[in-house]
């Protein structure tokens, strides 16, 4: 081989081997975006996407290449055979999933559009035009402050134009904390939550305008019906882990909680009261209403699950036809039995406002909310009224 054929050859080699060192490296990036986001299988499947490329490097360089490329050839087919593995499993639990409805769509309860799924309602009663309250709320109550706004609000108001907003528990919470906005709508706030909001020297102030009911559920598949009070204190503090205890299959409970200072979250925590609450697995807790609901519809195990919301939103917004929501302590959650008061877990849904807001037009929305007018939007979103 003539001088210039060995220097192209070289040439060549270099490029295979930086070309090979990139592949490696972005295998590398891919795999740390996938231990972020993905589960075991597609670590391991892209593991080998990042090893073969690196062992190219001594096949370019070295003379005998013999051994070392059956050697070589080995490793591809371990990374085909898993990320078969892979594919076979992605489709099986493809097969066994069930639909489930995602999160709240905003864009289905949002005012003044005729497609809307909000209770339409124009007031004639009580229009705001001017100093409009800052309004926010839960996932689980935007339907209601949406049709408040369809109400009272001008025609030109528009989701996220600085007056009607849509930040969720967490977020909503912390804003009405730094008295960026003037009226949260929904449960209770944590504990965490008050005390964030003192120490930015904020009090809030709580006016119920609805009652509904605080549900357990369950896979459709689950023979349990329903279960005590006591019992589901004993599932959530860990004292209670198999279904057989409670008169169902011999599996394991996989007690599903929401994340810290979501709505639910916080009504749990009251639930349990002096009963601690477990510390769940990472992968047992949802950062999204809608996430709770999915995790136990699809839950490996099915009937094996559990986990917790608000009547109106399981009913009126997810509306998933493979789960179940449990009596308990052999009363149902029916609007009927929240409005007797049968049903032994309720809570409010609550107007929240800051001590000390100047804008008059705050206490002006709230009275018109605790009118007939405004009753009746609660009542006919799904909730139950407090008149």
């Amino acid at each position: 081989m003539n001088e210039q054929k060995q220097h192209t050859y070289l040439v060549w080699k270099i490029i295979a081997t930086l070309a090979a060192l990139f592949l490696s490296v972005y295998g590398g990036f891919i795999i740390v975006l996938m231990l972020a986001f993905s589960g075991v299988w597609d670590v391991v499947t892209t593991l080998g996407a990042v090893l073969i490329p690196s062992l190219l490097i001594p096949l370019i360089w070295v003379k005998k290449r013999g051994r070392y490329f059956a050697f070589w050839l080995i490793l591809p087919f371990v990374f085909c055979v898993l990320w078969g593995v892979n594919v076979g499993i992605r489709e099986y639990n493809r097969r066994i999933t069930i639909n489930t409805t995602p999160n709240i769509n905003v864009r289905e309860y949002l005012p003044f559009t005729e497609e809307s799924k909000i209770v339409k309602f124009r007031s004639e009663a009580f229009r705001l035009e001017e100093n409009l309250p800052v309004l926010d709320g839960a996932a689980a109550v935007f339907p209601v402050y949406s049709a408040f706004v369809n109400a009272t609000y001008p025609d030109t108001t528009a989701l996220h134009d600085g007056v009607f907003e849509y930040n969720n528990t967490v977020g909503g919470y912390k804003l009405l904390g730094e008295r960026k906005i003037d009226i949260f709508f929904g449960a209770y706030p944590s504990e965490e939550q008050i005390l964030t909001a003192k120490e930015k020297g904020t009090e809030f102030t709580y006016t119920p305008i609805g009652t509904d009911a605080f549900v357990f559920f369950v896979h459709k598949d689950n023979p349990i019906d329903s279960l005590t009070s006591e019992q589901i204190r004993n599932i959530y503090s860990g004292k209670i882990t198999n279904w057989k205890e409670v008169g169902g299959k011999n599996e394991e409970i996989a007690a599903f909680q929401r994340n810290e200072g979501s709505g639910s979250q916080s009504m749990l925590k009251r639930f349990m009261g002096e009963t601690p609450l477990m510390n769940p697995p990472t992968e047992r807790v949802n950062d999204l209403m809608a996430g709770i609901v999915e995790e136990v519809a699809n839950y490996k195990s099915k009937s094996g699950s559990i986990g917790f919301s608000f009547r109106y939103y399981m009913e009126g917004i997810i509306k998933n036809p493979d789960i179940k929501l449990l009596s308990v302590d052999g009363i149902a959650p029916t609007a009927e039995n929240i409005k007797n008061e049968s049903y032994p877990i309720t809570g409010n849904l609550y107007a929240v406002t800051y001590e000390g807001n100047e804008n008059e037009n705050v206490d002006k929305l709230i009275e018109w909310i605790l009118s007939e007018e405004g009753q009746y939007i609660i009542e006919q979103t799904g909730y139950v009224g407090i008149k």
